[in-house]
């Protein structure tokens, strides 16, 4: 038996408890640490820039909130701007004109129900305009530090591909599974290392196997061989 075919083996094998713990042991030795590429300075400006990150790129976000963020530094200028007036900042952003009245009505919910103030539970974050529970779920990890698991394109399919879930077929199976199976400490981490992971090497069409360090423990590599 050479080599290869032990590794094949092994991975084929493995159960998914163990495919989990090398894959996180992997991951945090190589990537010990990681954080949002979206630019911000504050959970409310955080908040913008989530939002605005739907269906469209970081780099096109941070190109555009600087000038964004100058102009509505708070929730309480937001809440009595028009969402014209937040269009002309933001059209260059995947559909923009949706964007723009969610933030304004994202403004005047937090105004009126939580004094000016982002909230930190995922009810709450959830019932403002605009907030679904990807966008809810990197506030919890990202501004307030809460163990949770959002699960965006990157992510639902890289832990497909890996063998992390069973091929599921809808993000909130995959949040399931993920937080079943990774600690509740790795879970921030988690989340961004799926998520850079399927943005620079495990591309939708093309994934870097020649250049990945998950290969002796991803399903997708082992059933290509």
């Amino acid at each position: 038996m050479t080599i290869g075919d032990f590794v094949f083996l092994s991975n084929y094998y493995m159960t998914k408890k163990e495919r989990y713990e090398r894959v996180i042991d992997w991951f945090d030795k190589n990537m010990p640490v990681v954080d949002t590429e979206l630019h911000y300075d504050s959970p409310f400006h955080l908040l913008i820039a989530v939002i605005l990150s739907a269906q469209c790129t970081d780099k096109r976000v941070n190109m555009v909130t600087p000038a964004l963020f100058e102009a509505f530094p708070t929730p309480e200028v937001l809440a009595v701007s028009s969402p014209d007036d937040v269009y002309e900042y933001i059209k260059s952003i995947s559909y923009p004109n949706n964007k723009a009245k969610n933030l304004v009505g994202m403004a005047k919910k937090v105004m009126a129900d939580f004094n000016g103030q982002i909230p930190d539970t995922l009810e709450e974050l959830e019932s403002i305009p605009g907030v679904g529970r990807k966008t809810a779920n990197v506030m919890l990890i990202v501004a307030f530090n809460k163990p949770a698991m959002p699960v965006d394109t990157h992510v639902f399919r890289v832990s497909n591909r890996i063998g992390l879930t069973d091929n599921s077929k809808k993000p909130a199976q995959t949040e399931r599974e993920l937080i079943k199976y990774i600690p509740s400490r790795y879970l921030s981490k988690a989340h961004h290392w799926l998520i850079l992971h399927g943005r620079y090497v495990c591309l939708a069409r093309k994934p870097k196997c020649e250049e990945c360090g998950l290969t002796p423990f991803c399903k997708y590599f082992t059933n290509k061989q």
